[in-house]
């Protein structure tokens, strides 16, 4: 006896619930993923990044289809994963959608790179990327960028979100009493 539509409709949602607040749990580093389409430029808070392969080396950046950065991506921009410090929460905060369009890139100071990618000055890291491929899987593109220029700056000291909030890390023997 097979179970009915319906309750294969309500454990799909079960199923889905339990994944995001098991997700809550995962302490991940923010991001914000820029890139420039003709004359306009565009930027997002995003965690869903990744290392893909030392060789050749590359990342991956995972996208929703409704977010207004998704055009661009999708016409085959070129975008640059600007990695954020523990003092760029406000960036974070901006261009995870309290600002809109442009006026995102009011929050920190912005250059473009060589290529006309815009890259946040003083993140801990710039990664520009050449998109070099994508693939779509349920509500979300996951587009490939092959590293073409690395910028490091200041101290290791990212910006984690992690159970919906923003936070820090810290060594575990800053947290450690003796």
């Amino acid at each position: 006896m097979s179970a009915s539509p319906d309750t294969r409709a309500e454990a799909g949602t079960a199923l889905r619930d339990d994944m995001l607040m098991a997700m809550r749990r995962m302490a991940r580093s923010v991001a914000v993923i820029s890139c420039r389409h003709g004359e306009r430029r565009y930027s997002m808070s995003v965690t869903a990044v990744d290392s893909l392969s030392a060789d050749p080396p590359s990342l991956l950046i995972c996208i929703n289809r409704n977010a207004s950065i998704y055009p661009p991506l999708d016409a085959g921009a070129d975008f640059c994963i600007n990695l954020l410090a523990a003092d760029h929460r406000d960036i974070a905060v901006d261009c995870s959608g309290r600002l809109k369009g442009e006026e995102r890139f009011t929050s920190g100071e912005w250059e473009d790179d060589v290529l006309g990618v815009p890259c946040l000055r003083d993140a801990q890291a710039n990664l520009v990327c050449r998109q070099d491929g994508r693939f779509d899987y349920g509500t979300h593109a996951v587009f490939i960028g092959r590293l073409r220029e690395v910028r490091l700056a200041g101290e290791v000291s990212p910006l984690v979100y992690v159970d919906g909030a923003y936070s820090t890390s810290a060594p575990l023997g800053a947290m450690c009493s003796a």
